[in-house]
């Protein structure tokens, strides 16, 4: 059973997928209201009026996934919910159209002095002069960020017969060639264009991108959009260049405080602004809110997501080819943890065979949560494995072999101490599945599930049948029993499967037992 707390404005259709999904109750309630037991939710969803911090964070034990219906992010504190291992998802197309149309409105209303136009008509004036307008055709737009909703800006303002100039640093020369724009850089962008139009995300390296240095690189008579994210524009600097005729004028959205009270930009009659409308059509509205909840059932579902924030996306296809090996590898790191009792320095994982085809990076991650999914008090998984081992000392190495021991595929985990190491090594056999095929220096063959007991001892005569009759005696019923020895006479272990966990007096009685060397219970 699960709880999905819908902490912001969606409506029943966006909700459909997670409406139509069994045993999961939803609450519609704001996060903040004292009715909702914060410590029961497992998936929060929210637009852009829920701040999700790291103190609301605290209160949400549980919580598992947070969906954004819509693109931007900076209402959630990300890094905060990885150290959580609480996966952020987004819909990051749902209001691409939306955004974009609305961006050309604000470009043509702002080139036209529509606004302006429209303000005077109500006061029953008739200024034509007043209000002559600017062409788009034959203009330069610069686009800063070809994401999504600018490529789509571009097609359209080729169509107006506009010139593109676009900053991406990660726009191809293949991709350019395709939608027909030209690539610059942020120099060049702003000293050619005639209007300049924003649509990066909003982070670090973005606010205040465009600033006053930036403004004076630009050419006189200069217009400006905002469509994205306030802050990306120093709104201040934007004034100052308004206030001096540099800038010819601006239309904005979106602005760094919402809203904006007295905002000096908002004295000037060459500056229209709307509020955050960008993705605020029924449309756009509803995809949204249907993609984020599509995304949190399949979370939810055990089943990939395509549009995560800090996991890696992976396809269905991809997903069903790693899932044997993701079992594999969580269930190695459990073991391996269960087993090693003391400090670790290093986690060293090994690929081998046709495992090296894999997306070994996930199926490291995977490897370490299971590790740490009992050793610590902390909820961990592949969001914040890696997170998690830098913040405890322990270096991860991968590497690929071709020595997969006569397996067609293998993976092989070394945990290393101070003066100490153990190693498990598994593999995946089509219609047989997961098998821990070496442990701690022994050749073995077991499947990594259920309630086992790995026992170390001396390989002398009678060691299995005692084991067998303190069991019996106590009436625990073996299912499994697999053994390995290095030579006769020397070192061997044994790894028994029940279909109940150990009990502590039964640990005790066979640990007692002559020739066992130590005892260690797993549970997976």
């Amino acid at each position: 059973m699960y709880t999905v707390l819908v902490s912001d404005a969606i409506n029943a259709e966006g909700l459909k997928p997670l409406l139509d999904m069994p045993n999961l109750e939803i609450i519609q309630k704001k996060s903040d209201d004292p009715s909702v037991r914060l410590e029961s939710i497992d998936a929060l969803l929210v637009r852009s009026a829920t701040k999700v911090t790291e103190q609301l964070l605290d209160q949400m034990p549980n919580l598992k996934i947070i969906g954004r219906a819509g693109v931007g992010v900076d209402n959630i504190d990300v890094p905060a919910a990885t150290k959580k291992g609480i996966v952020v998802v987004n819909a990051p197309d749902g209001n691409t159209i939306s955004t974009a149309e609305h961006t050309f409105a604000m470009m043509a209303s702002l080139m036209r002095r529509i606004p302006q136009a429209y303000v005077s008509v109500k006061n029953t004036e008739w200024k034509r002069s007043t209000f002559v307008g600017t062409e788009l055709h034959g203009k330069t737009l610069g686009i800063v960020g070809l994401g999504r909703i600018g490529a789509e800006l571009a097609k359209r303002a080729k169509a107006f017969g506009m010139t593109i100039t676009v900053f991406d640093p990660f726009l191809t020369k293949e991709r350019a060639a395709k939608l027909g724009v030209e690539s610059a850089s942020l120099e060049q962008l702003l000293q050619s264009s005639d209007i300049i139009t924003v649509h990066t995300p909003l982070t670090p390296e973005t606010k205040g991108l465009i600033n006053s240095k930036s403004l004076s690189l630009t050419k006189k008579g200069v217009y400006f959009l905002n469509c994205a994210r306030g802050g990306i524009i120093d709104e201040l600097a934007l004034a100052d260049y308004i206030g001096s005729g540099h800038v010819a004028g601006a239309a904005l959205d979106v602005f760094e405080l919402e809203p904006p009270g007295e905002h000096p930009l908002l004295k000037f009659d060459q500056v229209i602004a709307t509020p955050h409308l960008g993705a605020s059509t029924r449309e756009a509205q509803l995809n949204v809110a249907t993609q984020v909840a599509k995304e949190v059932r399949l979370f939810l579902e055990d089943m990939p997501v395509s549009n995560s924030i800090n996991l890696p996306a992976i396809s269905k296809d991809l997903y069903a080819k790693l899932q044997p090996f993701h079992q594999l590898a969580k269930q190695m790191g459990a073991i391996l943890s269960q087993c090693v009792k003391t400090g670790i320095h290093e986690l060293s994982i090994t690929y081998s065979g046709s495992a090296t085809d894999l997306e070994t990076p996930y199926l490291t991650k995977a490897l370490i949560s299971g590790f740490f999914k009992n050793r610590i008090d902390a909820y961990v998984n592949e969001v914040n494995a890696l997170l998690t081992a830098k913040e405890r000392g322990i270096t991860i190495g991968e590497k690929i072999s071709v020595d997969a021991f006569g397996y067609s595929n293998c993976i092989t985990v070394t945990a290393k101490g101070e003066d100490s190491a153990f190693t498990v090594r598994g593999t995946y056999i089509d219609h047989y599945g997961p098998r821990i095929v070496f442990l701690n220096g022994f050749n073995i063959d077991f499947l990594p599930d259920g309630n086992l007991l790995y026992i170390q001892h001396m390989d002398r005569p009678g060691v299995i049948g005692r084991v067998g009759k303190i069991l019996g005696d106590l009436s625990v019923n073996i299912a499994t029993m697999q053994v390995g020895r290095k030579e006769a006479g020397g070192e061997a272990i044994m790894v028994l499967s029940f279909d109940n966990p150990i009990e502590e007096q039964t640990l005790s009685a066979l640990s007692k037992l002559e020739d066992i060397v130590s005892i260690n219970s797993i549970l997976l």
